[in-house]
């Protein structure tokens, strides 16, 4: 008689989808039939434990360098390993614990208050903090002086003008009206010589301010 084929065992149609996990230590299949409630699942080569699920609210997992898998909460700075033939005490970095009900915002950048002002020497724009106009900035780039809008070296031109004219016609009318008092009381030549002096500083600051170079504001943020 005709001998019946060898016997094959024949898979089981479902035996494809049992899942299966890599060890985290060995590489070996880890079958977690009947685990998969579990959060961490050993490995029967190894024996050592690999996490298939997040850890519980609040917790983290740290795996020592003896590859024992250990779980401590997420603020913990450090750990001791339990096993008594490591005992080894591992060090965490600090953890900042971000909500997420609310997500960190970017920081919105603070707007200055001043205006930006071109300087006159050098071009390059700046920030001038002072909240008005006609005085004098000192420009970071060039550092040097300038005036903010022509107002102030146009005032202060004219009335160093005026003051200087007074003063030199305050002199020749002095010495006019006083050259015989003089010969007789020469410290009248020095009252001559203040009022030309007067009038001779009075006009160089007023040279000074009319040649002031001077800075236009941009932009104003106020």
């Amino acid at each position: 008689a005709e001998l019946p084929p060898p016997y094959t065992a024949i898979a089981s149609p479902d035996a494809s989808s049992v899942p299966v996990i890599n060890c985290r230590v060995c590489q070996s299949l880890i079958n977690l039939d009947g685990k998969l409630h579990q959060h961490v699942v050993k490995c029967t080569v190894c024996n050592e434990a690999t996490p298939i699920k997040n850890p519980p609210s609040g917790k983290k997992y740290v795996r020592c360098q003896c590859n024992c898998l250990l779980i401590c909460k997420d603020t913990s700075r450090k750990i001791g390993c339990p096993r008594p033939n490591c005992r080894r005490i591992i060090t965490l970095g600090p953890v900042m614990l971000i909500p997420e009900e609310q997500p960190a915002q970017p920081a919105l950048p603070v707007q200055p208050d001043g205006t930006r002002v071109v300087c006159g020497h050098c071009g390059n724009t700046f920030l001038w903090m002072e909240l008005r106009f006609n005085t004098l900035a000192k420009c970071p780039h060039c550092k040097k002086i300038s005036s903010v809008g022509s107002a102030l070296p146009r005032r202060r031109c004219c009335a160093y003008i005026t003051i200087g004219m007074i003063c030199i016609f305050i002199g020749v009318g002095l010495t006019v009206g006083t050259q015989d008092f003089a010969r007789r009381f020469h410290a009248t030549y020095v009252s001559w010589a203040i009022a030309y002096l007067l009038g001779l500083i009075c006009l160089i600051r007023a040279c000074y301010w009319g040649a002031i170079k001077v800075s236009y504001p941009e932009h104003s943020f106020a």
